[in-house]
């Protein structure tokens, strides 16, 4: 027994302070790691919620976008007529692209890209109007988006515009006649003199021939 003790070397008297202490640190450590697996654990329960209502959001607000792209799309071109978007990737949604489909009469189905220029313009604006439709601004400003249109084209796009004039004003920059002669205020710019702009207003809404229904649509040519 005594050589046992001799073996084990000196008694260290501090030992058991040391190993408090120690201990100590150890169950500061261990709760401080506990609290970060909690708050881990946490945040990825919030970061589903979050993505599983951002999902749920953009599900529904893309459904109601596409049914009013195709309708908006039907009243720019003819019932005959049909378009589409679609999700690329539906089982991420939040990555996926989105591929626009347009089928005038006569054609197959096709991408935008691969429209004529009339055409992608009235596509462009009939996704435009799906979007306005879901949360209608108080204004709107168009800047040329009648140039590549043919007159007939330039009717379905006035007669768009003047329906949708019952929720918002709508500011239209434009060089185009038969626009110009759909609105109720023409601003033209003018420049009598060289680097000094003038404007010209003419305000159809007093005169007898106006359209009956028609408010809230100004030109700037």
């Amino acid at each position: 027994m005594k050589k046992r003790l001799e073996n084990m070397g000196e008694i260290n008297p501090t030992a058991i302070e040391a190993f408090t202490e120690m201990n100590k640190r150890y169950e500061f450590i261990v709760e401080q790691k506990n609290d970060l697996v909690n708050a881990k654990d946490s945040l990825m329960e919030t970061i589903r919620e979050v993505e599983i209502t951002a999902n749920r959001l953009f599900l529904e607000t893309f459904n109601k976008v596409r049914e009013n792209f195709q309708n908006v799309f039907k009243a720019l071109f003819t019932e005959d007529d049909t378009a589409d978007m679609i999700l690329e990737n539906p089982e991420n949604l939040a990555e996926t692209a989105i591929d626009i489909i347009a089928k005038p009469k006569g054609k197959r189905p096709t991408s935008i890209n691969q429209l004529s220029g009339g055409e992608k313009t009235l596509t462009a604006t009939a996704l435009l109007f799906a979007i306005y439709l879901i949360k209608p601004a108080p204004f709107c400003i168009l800047d040329e988006v009648d140039a590549p249109l043919d007159d007939a084209n330039i009717g379905k796009f006035t007669q768009m515009i003047r329906k949708f004039s019952k929720e918002s004003q709508f500011i239209i920059i434009t060089h185009n006649k038969m626009t110009m002669a759909s609105v109720d205020v023409i601003y033209g710019v003018t420049m009598q003199e060289a680097g000094v702009s003038r404007l010209v207003p003419v305000d159809f809404r007093g005169l007898e021939h106006q359209f009956e229904n028609s408010k809230n649509v100004v030109v700037v040519g």
